[in-house]
């Protein structure tokens, strides 16, 4: 079973999708099996990563930023602005799509774990994300 989520950003960031992926996981009655989340676009990821500190996603977005900058001069794609290219660098270098087991109904994520939404674009947008369900 697959499920379309509807995603509002407001720029770069990680946003924590976890309880969107949880409902349509239990929307779907399977008890156990796999969750395939997939984002269906360039700009943006998905990544597992800790939900209690805040702090240590605020440290990946200004590695991420400082790793990919957004003025190299050998960037050609720039028909969106200076985040363009960088936003499509930044997704390849992290992940489109995640899979995380099904047990007894819930998302099989450790204790500190969240499933996010990492926008790269500086302006949010409305961002497709995939939820296929299967037992």
């Amino acid at each position: 079973m697959t499920h379309r989520l509807t995603i509002q950003t407001r720029g770069q960031g990680l946003l924590d999708i976890t309880a969107d992926v949880q409902a349509a996981v239990s929307g779907t009655g399977v008890t156990d099996g796999l969750c395939t989340v997939m984002i269906q676009h360039t700009s943006a990821s998905l990544t597992i990563q800790e939900n209690a500190d805040p702090s240590a996603r605020r440290d990946l977005e200004v590695w991420l930023n400082r790793l990919v900058a957004e003025d190299d001069p050998l960037y050609t794609h720039t028909h969106e602005g200076p985040d363009d290219m960088p936003s499509h660098i930044k997704a390849a270098l992290t992940a489109t799509t995640l899979s995380i087991p099904i047990l007894q109904g819930k998302l099989g994520l450790g204790r500190w774990q969240g499933i996010y939404l990492w926008e790269h674009r500086r302006r949010g947008s409305a961002r497709s994300v995939l939820v296929y369900v299967g037992a």
